[in-house]
């Protein structure tokens, strides 16, 4: 098994502990600026997979992360807020972890080592989802049971990680590597490696969204209003979109349950909710495509 970068010792920040508060605040910060770039790198390999799962999404497919410790927590984020955000479904985006939901509070010793329950956990795939496994190492054998379960039923595999020799880049069928290099304290790979995951997620997630119509221009058009901000967000968007006074957008929220998509169209093509329900329809919910094909009439 190849060591992981993550846990080589890095030759910048080996006097960490000697520094000032600010100097240790700014050294931190000189490692995280490689982030951003590393990620950059990997720009196609991270829009290949957003295709991939846009692709799966509209065949009723769902996407699925499996990681465990700091990797496994990070895609249990990303997935729950996937449904205040684009109004899914839960079962559409998930996040699993080795050990179960004790390990999202606590360290579950072992359970990163455990083959047998990953393959157990990936019993929920089917041949038309995604499976990303994630691992700053690349090597858990948790991850190895999910990639081997996927692999028996045909379920696509994605792997993002920091470590373009372990095992899970080698048996994924499509790998995102963001190669940061030695930690900020050796090991800890909560620090760039964790960083460079919750970008690569939000782009997966957030991309594929896109492409499946789950925004207009860049406004979070399916997003559900159930609190206060959530509330004078939508009536925002619907005022810019429709282009109407905010009291004119809060009227037509009120008439279709704060449905923002719906309400837009009450508004530009005069019809009642349920009218306006049904024109979204039939262009798949996309906003993008019937204001399109109704300003081409």
């Amino acid at each position: 098994m190849s060591e992981a970068i993550t846990e080589y010792r890095n030759e910048n920040t080996k006097d960490i502990d000697l520094l000032s508060t600010i100097d240790m605040v700014r050294k931190m910060n000189e490692e995280d600026q490689i982030v951003a770039k590393v990620v950059g790198d990997v720009a196609p390999d991270i829009a290949y997979a957003i295709d991939m799962i846009a692709k799966s999404f509209l065949k009723g497919g769902r996407l699925f992360y499996f990681g465990a410790g700091t990797s496994g927590r990070l895609g249990i984020l990303d997935a729950s807020e996937c449904p205040p955000t684009f109004s899914v479904d839960p079962s559409m985006v998930q996040g699993k972890i080795a050990g179960g939901k004790d390990a999202l509070l606590t360290a579950v010793e072992g359970a990163e080592d455990n083959f047998d329950a990953g393959k157990a956990d990936a019993s929920v795939l089917s041949e038309r989802d995604i499976c990303v496994v994630i691992s700053a190492s690349g090597n858990p054998k948790y991850l190895l049971g999910v990639l081997d379960k996927a692999d028996e039923i045909g379920c696509a595999t994605i792997a993002v990680t920091c470590n373009s020799k372990g095992r899970i880049a080698q048996e994924a069928g499509h790998v995102i590597c963001t190669e940061v290099g030695p930690e900020v304290i050796a090991g800890s790979s909560r620090l760039k490696a964790g960083t460079a995951q919750k970008m690569v997620l939000n782009m997966l997630s957030t991309g594929s969204m896109i492409k499946i119509g789950k925004t207009y221009e860049n406004f979070m058009i399916d997003l559900k209003a159930v609190n206060e901000k959530l509330k004078d967000r939508a009536i925002r968007i619907v005022s810019q979109i429709a282009e109407v006074t905010n009291s004119d957008a809060l009227a037509a929220l009120l008439k279709c349950n704060w449905e923002i998509k719906t309400a837009i169209i009450m508004i530009k093509m005069k019809l009642e909710a349920d009218s306006a329900r049904t024109e979204l329809r039939k262009y798949g919910g996309v906003l993008r495509k019937l204001i399109n094909a109704e300003s081409a009439v």
